[in-house]
């Protein structure tokens, strides 16, 4: 079972999305948060394996319950919601421990998917928010570092994969190789972006304008 808070301003967003999530024998919505610091409180007293955070609310933005929950060494794996007109601010809720982001108008499977590879432990960039992100120049303002090294057509590859929120089983099977070469491929991609898991390696191919154009292989997982 799958514990998910809902911390949204919006009412009928957070019902709308309790009314979805409880389709789901899977998971179970443990409680929902009006703003900020409900959402603080409640991730501190409530155990949760999913938060779906909303990026502005009152009494605490969402980029300020992540870096209030950093502190405090508690951020539960987090998914935002974003209408889309605050491209630097996703970025920096990636920046602040969020594993991912995905617009509120993901269709029902899409969001159930992401729910379960969030709190598998992946990162899922929902690739149409990529794409408007660097349309806006949130890469470049970014002023990131690329990788230490050149990453190379495959590495490339399994890291678009990677911001999917695909586990290294569906990329071996999306790239007709073996896991355990896909795990080869994700530790050096680690390496040479000098981070220290998936997410911030995601976070750093997205600042250095390597998630532009989707693969043919993402795009059949997709379908």
């Amino acid at each position: 079972m799958i514990r998910v808070l809902i911390a949204d301003d919006q009412m009928l967003v957070r019902q709308g999305i309790r009314t979805l999530l409880e389709m789901d024998r899977e998971i179970s919505v443990v409680g929902e948060a009006t703003d900020g610091a409900e959402a603080i409180s409640k991730v501190l007293s409530t155990a949760v394996d999913v938060l779906l955070l909303d990026i502005r609310m009152p009494e605490h933005d969402g980029i300020d319950v992540l870096r209030t929950l950093a502190a405090r060494n508690a951020i539960p794996p987090t998914l935002i919601l974003t209408t889309f007109d605050d491209s630097d601010i996703v970025l920096d809720g990636i920046r602040a421990g969020a594993r991912g982001y995905m617009l509120k108008d993901v269709s029902y499977q899409q969001l159930l998917a992401a729910i379960r590879a969030v709190a598998a432990g992946a990162t899922v960039f929902q690739p149409a928010v990529t794409e408007r992100l660097l349309r806006a120049g949130a890469a470049v303002r970014s002023n990131a570092d690329g990788p230490r090294q050149q990453l190379t057509a495959r590495e490339a590859e399994v890291v678009r994969l990677m911001a999917g929120g695909y586990s290294n089983r569906e990329i071996a099977e999306a790239l007709g190789t073996a896991e355990g070469t896909v795990k080869n491929h994700v530790s050096s991609i680690l390496g040479k972006f000098g981070v220290r898991d998936r997410t911030r390696a995601v976070l750093k191919a997205l600042e250095a304008g390597l998630l532009r154009t989707p693969t043919s292989e993402s795009q059949r997982l997709n379908r």
